[in-house]
């Protein structure tokens, strides 16, 4: 399973690069902003958490497998290295159609000078979220594929940078941007699951 995870963190890099060029083709713009953010901020610990989690999980995990890294036994089951293929071949796609569902208001970072259409339709009409919510699946699936501690410790990685750069960066930007139209939509629309994690009525008048 260690190579299948291997190539499968392959084609997410290929699709990555295939969304930046698709945008940049269809805007003028890749749509990258992460770069321009100072070291040593809220947004650039969130994006550098999450980026490293990706490589421990998609490329250290599995090399540490076929180095011989023992699976944690509480993981290591025939059926759940079956589903997490299956998790993280759906996660990758998911990904994909969730960034191309945002047209030109996709971006890799927030740059607060900026004023982007806020996206309501498609997969956004059942989380906020979508493109993370995928990539937890994707790398759920990844880290039941090579079950093992480094795996693990790299998926905590891009839960706490997501959660870091989703509440903490993007919905007070996208607040201080759209006003009652996000926090309307936010108060009816999960975070990363449907139902879950929707603006309470006491949040909405939050600045």
């Amino acid at each position: 399973m260690a190579v299948a995870a291997l190539i499968l963190t392959g084609v997410f890099a290929l699709l990555d690069v295939a969304r930046h060029v698709i945008q940049r083709h269809r805007t003028g713009d890749a749509g990258i902003r992460q770069f321009s953010v100072g070291p040593g901020s809220l947004q650039w610990w969130a994006h550098w958490g999450m980026e490293f989690g990706t490589l421990i999980t998609g490329v250290a995990a599995p090399i540490a497998d076929l180095t011989g890294l023992a699976p944690l036994e509480v993981l290591d089951h025939p059926v759940a290295r079956g589903v997490g293929t299956a998790l993280a071949v759906l996660g990758i796609l998911a990904t994909f159609a969730a960034q191309l569902a945002m047209g030109a208001s996709w971006r890799i970072g927030v740059d607060e000078t900026e004023r982007t259409v806020l996206v309501t339709w498609g997969p956004f009409r059942l989380v906020r979220n979508p493109i993370f919510s995928a990539v937890f699946l994707a790398f759920l699936g990844l880290t039941l594929m090579v079950p093992n501690v480094v795996a693990v410790a790299g998926f905590a990685a891009i839960l706490v940078g997501t959660q870091m750069q989703v509440r903490r960066v993007e919905e007070p930007y996208l607040r201080r941007t759209h006003g009652t139209a996000y926090t309307d939509y936010a108060s009816r629309v999960g975070r990363f699951l449907p139902g879950i994690g929707r603006l309470r009525s006491d949040q909405r008048n939050e600045r």
